[in-house]
């Protein structure tokens, strides 16, 4: 197909109207330039809208990557309130169950990432966590934010489309592309340069490299309740699981007495890689989840038994009486060694994928740093 989407000629078609591929976008127009944004669907779909909406900083790959999410929770915190993007709550507490995960926390404080951070004190503990079992204490992190996902994507796309002068091509898949020309299912978009954004379609557009990244895809089981006693969650709530799976907390020394601990007494939990994060939507109703299974593809069904997993530890952790299942869903997303995938196929383009599921919490600096290479690449 050869007849013209748009008689305009951008300086950057991005492929992907996800997290990643908004914030590219964003990044390109704090540049000046020109940009069109092609989705394959009406909306996106996938990893972008299926998640906690939870941007975490503390708990981030050490290094480059927790650097990444900080400056994203930055511009979140920027760009939210011009997309009318409601933060529904910040921060987070970390119950630690046991005295190896009072190790890891004391360990974390004591490097970079620790700075603002902090141990609660029993009466804090009461005064803004007293929903929150007893336990050795709660680490307290004030960076992160949670935004609804299901509509913070819609109100970004639309922010940008109606603030920020970008072109939106939904329900329009790329074929290929050959610069200036990027071919799409509905016509030709004409462009100088070219961000593949792919989500979990790692098979549509540079296959075989996408396929050196060695990801495979992560299903998730996720969960909506509602309380049957109304409260107020004032932060995001993880626990010892979580210590032992987020890199910033597992990688350190101190957290393989935990692992191996809860390698003993929580072998299911930890087989079917379950943590616990909790956060609350303006409605009062609860996200919980997650677990991780990895496969070839996203597998379709759901197994109730890891709902089960999660559930307990919710409630190991969280003294606020019954919950009713009020949804059940499946989040997606590619996971490999590396947490991103960035590389210039071909002049003027570049295919970036966050290969880590944190995308929420590290796009928009990610985004930036795709721009960055595909004005270079050319």
């Amino acid at each position: 197909m050869n007849k013209k989407l748009s008689d305009k000629k951008y300086d950057v078609v991005v492929v992907g109207g996800g997290i990643v591929g908004l914030a590219s976008a964003y990044a390109a127009v704090k540049k000046g330039l020109s940009v069109a944004v092609v989705e394959r669907h009406s909306q996106n779909k996938d990893a972008s809208v299926r998640n906690f909406g939870f941007v975490t900083v503390s708990g981030q790959r050490r290094g480059e990557h927790w650097q990444r999410a900080m400056h994203s929770r930055n511009v979140w915190a920027e760009v939210a309130p011009k997309a009318g993007i409601q933060v529904e709550h910040s921060g987070l507490h970390m119950l630690m169950q046991r005295p190896e995960a009072m190790d890891v926390a004391e360990a974390f404080l004591k490097t970079e990432m620790g700075e603002d951070c902090k141990l609660l004190t029993q009466s804090e503990i009461d005064d803004v966590a007293p929903y929150l079992k007893k336990g050795q204490g709660v680490f307290y992190s004030p960076h992160e934010l949670r935004v609804e996902s299901h509509s913070a994507i819609g109100k970004l796309a639309h922010w940008l489309k109606e603030a920020q002068g970008v072109d939106f091509y939904n329900q329009t898949s790329v074929t290929s592309i050959e610069l200036p020309n990027v071919y799409t299912s509905r016509g030709v978009l004409s462009a100088e340069h070219c961000v593949v954004c792919p989500g979990t379609d790692y098979s549509s557009l540079y296959p075989d490299l996408l396929a050196t990244t060695k990801a495979r895809m992560c299903t998730l089981n996720m969960m909506r309740v509602k309380p049957k006693q109304a409260f107020t969650l004032n932060a995001a709530v993880m626990s010892d699981l979580s210590f032992a799976r987020y890199d910033g907390f597992a990688q350190l020394p101190e957290a393989d007495a935990l692992k191996n601990l809860l390698d003993d007494i929580q072998s299911e939990e930890r087989q079917a890689g379950v943590h616990l994060i909790v956060v609350q939507s303006e409605d009062g109703s609860l996200i919980i989840g997650d677990s991780h299974d990895y496969s070839d593809r996203e597998l379709p069904f759901r197994d109730t038994r890891i709902d089960d997993l999660i559930l307990n530890e919710f409630y190991q952790v969280m003294d606020i009486g019954d919950v009713d299942i009020t949804q059940h869903w499946l989040g997606v997303y590619p996971s490999a060694d590396d947490v991103v995938f960035k590389a210039s196929p071909e002049a003027g383009v570049v295919v970036g994928s966050v290969t880590g599921g944190t995308g929420a919490s590290t796009g928009f600096a990610f985004g930036e740093e795709l721009i960055e290479m595909v004005l270079e690449s050319k």
